[in-house]
């Protein structure tokens, strides 16, 4: 039987008033009236607890959409879980926060697309900086932990100094600079969104050296590109090892991005149990340990590191999301990723919208 898993990712909503074009939300995204409402949320919580779920992680799209939201952040809380809100910030006023503070919130995540007004509005679609500041002041004034989170790409990864000196700026406890994992809507712009080679060689020590500036005051975590990489990430740990996702219509997701592969049988919450579908459903046994495995990857050395690396990449290079994750130097199919590289970049974004 699988272990427990530790955090239950939320994605309440995809709907957002941002409209980033590196989202990694499926490009068809879940509609309203398709949302899980709140009975079945509220059920949710209660069985991921149950589950052993001690983290509840309420995003989107942006969790500040659903009305529901303070009947959520107080159930969660309740079970005597630890409750992150992720947010764009948009709509957070203090009155709003201050109430959600009360009911549980213990923990902000608030996004940041890039280190000023105009190139943060850019990336965002929207004029949401200002917003994204007065957001941070908030959450400090509330004396709550606030972690900053940037996802970077060719856009912005020149900036990264700014960006580590604005969240500073904002109090930020952590901030997690993630260079773009290329699902949904990222994937369709990743022309525009890869970084070059020279980006990521310029942006690194600037990052190490803030990290070791920073050491006690800003915890900085630092997600490579791994396209650019001899050997892919750890991926969630391990497939269906630590987490899971319940996405806006019920979907329940060994990883946020497992939609993409199409032939992977998911379950949904309103048919079965976290508990059942967390120990016995087919996706989340699929790639669970190393049984599933081929060579290189089974007889590799790095298999407990990596654990074979991302199964949605590798399924969407290859068709095979049993492949051995095209990102590392030993998969026979790495010519894909070095042809990729070697593409001409693209200079427009398609940006997300709800259609």
């Amino acid at each position: 039987m699988a272990e427990a898993p530790f955090g239950l990712l939320a994605e309440l909503t995809h709907r957002c008033p941002l409209q980033c074009g590196y989202c990694s939300n499926p490009v068809e995204l879940v509609r309203r009236e398709a949302e899980l409402p709140t009975e079945d949320w509220l059920r949710v919580f209660d069985e991921a607890r149950a589950l052993g779920v001690l983290q509840i992680h309420l995003s989107g799209g942006e969790p500040l959409l659903r009305n529901d939201l303070p009947a959520l952040v107080t159930h969660a809380s309740s079970l005597g879980c630890y409750v992150n809100l992720v947010t764009s910030g948009v709509g957070l006023s203090r009155d709003r926060l201050q109430d959600l503070a009360s009911r549980g919130v213990d923990h902000v995540q608030l996004s940041l697309q890039d280190a000023t007004r105009a190139g943060n509005d850019r990336i965002a679609g929207i004029k949401a900086f200002d917003r994204k500041v007065e957001a941070a002041g908030f959450i400090r004034d509330l004396g709550l932990p606030l972690t900053v989170n940037t996802v970077l790409h060719r856009q912005n990864l020149d900036n990264v100094a700014g960006i580590i000196a604005a969240a500073e700026e904002m109090g930020a406890d952590r901030l997690e600079l993630a260079n773009t994992q290329y699902y949904g809507w990222a994937l369709r712009n990743r022309a525009a969104l890869l970084p070059t080679s020279t980006q990521l060689a310029a942006a690194a020590p600037v990052v190490t050296a803030a990290q070791e500036r920073l050491r006690g005051r800003m915890e900085i975590v630092y997600v490579i590109a791994d396209y650019h990489e001899a050997h892919p990430k750890p991926c969630m740990y391990g497939w269906g090892a630590r987490q899971l996702t319940v996405a806006p219509n019920g979907d329940v997701l060994p990883c946020p991005a497992a939609t993409v592969i199409s032939t992977l049988e998911i379950e949904n919450v309103r048919d079965s149990s976290l508990h059942d579908i967390w120990h016995s459903s087919p996706s989340f046994g699929a790639f669970r340990g190393f049984e599933w495995m081929k060579d290189p990857c089974r007889s590799c050395s790095r298999k407990e590191v990596d654990f074979g690396g991302c199964r949605c990449q590798a399924f969407q290079l290859t068709g095979d999301a049993a492949a051995t994750d095209p990102v590392c130097s030993l998969s026979p199919d790495r010519s894909t990723v070095d042809l990729i590289l070697s593409a001409p970049a693209a200079t427009t974004i398609t940006m997300r919208k709800m259609s």
